[in-house]
């Protein structure tokens, strides 16, 4: 991913959660903040509840893969958070796109 770095510490995770918006689907839930940075910052959140670890890395890998195949379409200054709800572990890669895609033009983080 050229433009975009890791959210990794908890507070970031929770500062996209509290002052940030959300768009809810099926699969999945992405919450975006704007900062104004000259770049993005991502954060992929996968709990047990979807599945065993194999289920969660997978799920993880797939939304990961989404993101960069479209990071030319996204805003530039902007924290994200991709949370995954337990239908992402049966859902196939279209429909995570599909959602993940759809959420961010709603939230305008994308073009």
């Amino acid at each position: 991913m050229r433009f975009t770095s890791s959210l990794k510490t908890n507070r970031d995770f929770r500062r996209v959660y509290h002052k940030g918006t959300s768009a809810v689907r099926p699969c999945l839930v992405v919450y975006a903040r704007r900062t104004g940075a000259a770049g993005n910052r991502l954060g992929i959140t996968v709990t047990a509840k979807v599945g065993k670890a194999h289920t969660r890395n997978l799920v993880r890998r797939r939304l990961r893969e989404i993101y960069r195949l479209h990071e030319q379409t996204i805003r530039p200054g902007y924290d994200l958070v991709v949370v995954a709800r337990t239908r992402a572990a049966g859902a196939e890669y279209s429909r995570l796109e599909k959602e993940f895609l759809s959420a961010s033009k709603e939230l305008g983080a994308a073009l």
